[in-house]
């Protein structure tokens, strides 16, 4: 075999193996969204504050918390990785809650919320944890299209807008809460998308997770 064809070879085995290194981890994340409907997922108080518009799911309307209850890992999630492109409109008021659980009414009480709010006037800004960490500058804007990122490992939540770290927290071992946030506390659960108030409107879409040992 002439030298050059030797290389040519050589490299295609290379780029065999990087593929089939990067390709199972690709493979890992899973659809939460099927950009057509609300399938798998069931919304608290008001149903109709969700819709699915133009192939993103919208929270508009009255309060309500859409939870996830789809097949992937049986939504009750532990340890992951969880991203979604997120617009909000001006004053919008959201959030993704995580290791939370389904209930009839209400602001959910069990888990974290990890905030989506670029101009409301709660001064509580996108990506902090809510009534735990607070973050109070915007690291994104409205009407502009954002990548929320959030991984749960053991006790550590990193939650990332874009490329910026806005919140790294580890839950302590004896967390104290103040008696509204006594369940925000890691354990285990599903996904739960916000619709804040009638003024308030954030649209979702390519919401996945990747799940991690």
């Amino acid at each position: 075999m002439y030298p050059h064809r030797a290389c040519l070879a050589l490299a295609c085995v290379l780029t065999c193996l990087a593929a089939a290194t990067v390709a199972p981890a690709d493979a890992a994340w899973q659809s939460l969204f099927d950009g057509q409907s609300l399938a798998g997922w069931r919304a608290s108080d008001a149903p109709g504050t969700f819709a699915v518009v133009n192939g993103e799911l919208v929270a508009h309307g009255a309060r309500s918390h859409l939870f996830y209850e789809g097949p992937v890992a049986a939504h009750d999630f532990r340890n992951f990785e969880f991203m979604a492109e997120v617009l909000t409109r001006p004053h919008a008021n959201s959030g993704v809650y995580i290791h939370t659980q389904f209930q009839e009414v209400g602001w959910p009480s069990r888990g974290y919320e990890v905030q989506i709010n670029n101009s409301h006037s709660d001064p509580s800004r996108t990506g902090g944890l809510y009534g735990i960490l607070t973050n109070l500058v915007a690291p994104a804007a409205d009407d502009q299209w954002f990548t929320m990122y959030i991984r749960v490992t053991g006790k550590h939540i990193l939650v990332r807008i874009n490329d910026q770290v806005i919140s790294d927290y580890v839950e302590p071992e004896h967390a104290e809460r103040p008696p509204e946030f006594k369940d925000r506390l890691l354990s285990h659960g599903t996904f739960a998308l916000q619709g804040h108030d009638p003024d308030s409107e954030t649209h979702f879409r390519h919401i996945r997770v990747r799940l991690l040992p």
